[in-house]
C-alpha cells in the first residue's frame, strides 16, 4: 500500500482565522506605530500599516517579528474626523496572538479614541 504525502507550505496561521472568526473584519489601510509593553529586553517599537480591523482585533504590517503573548500598544491615524474638522487618532492595547517577521495579530483588550493635536491637523491640511 502506497502511502501519499501532502506537500502543503506551512502555515503561519494568518489564513485559517478568518474562518472561525464571528465578527466581521474591515480592510481598513492605514498609518499604524507600535510598541510591545514591559518588555525585558530592548524596546521593541515601529511602524507599519494595518490590513485590517474588526471590534476584537487587528492585523498589520511589522518592521520585526512581534512576540506572541506579549502585550502591545497600537496607535492608527483614524481616517474620519470628529465633527469633521478635528483629526482622530485610535489607540489599542491588546495581545499578540499571531506573528510572522512581517505582520502580526492583535486581541483588542481596550481601546479609545484620541484626538491627533494641532499639528497633525496642520500636516493633513486642515
Amino acid at each position: 500500500m502506497e502511502q501519499q504525502i501532502s506537500q502543503q507550505e506551512p502555515s503561519t496561521g494568518f489564513g485559517t482565522l478568518a474562518e472561525r472568526r464571528g465578527n466581521s473584519r474591515f480592510p481598513l489601510q492605514e498609518e499604524v506605530k507600535y510598541r510591545v509593553l514591559q518588555s525585558r529586553n530592548k524596546p521593541v517599537a515601529g511602524a507599519g500599516k494595518t490590513l485590517n480591523i474588526g471590534s476584537h482585533g487587528i492585523l498589520f504590517t511589522t518592521e520585526n517579528q512581534l512576540p506572541i503573548g506579549h502585550v502591545v500598544e497600537l496607535s492608527v491615524d483614524w481616517p474620519a474626523m470628529l465633527d469633521g474638522t478635528c483629526a482622530l487618532k485610535f489607540v489599542a492595547v491588546g495581545r499578540v496572538v499571531r506573528s510572522d517577521p512581517h505582520r502580526a495579530a492583535v486581541r483588542i483588550d481596550r481601546y479609545q479614541f484620541k484626538t491627533r493635536g494641532g499639528a497633525a491637523m496642520r500636516a493633513a491640511g486642515r
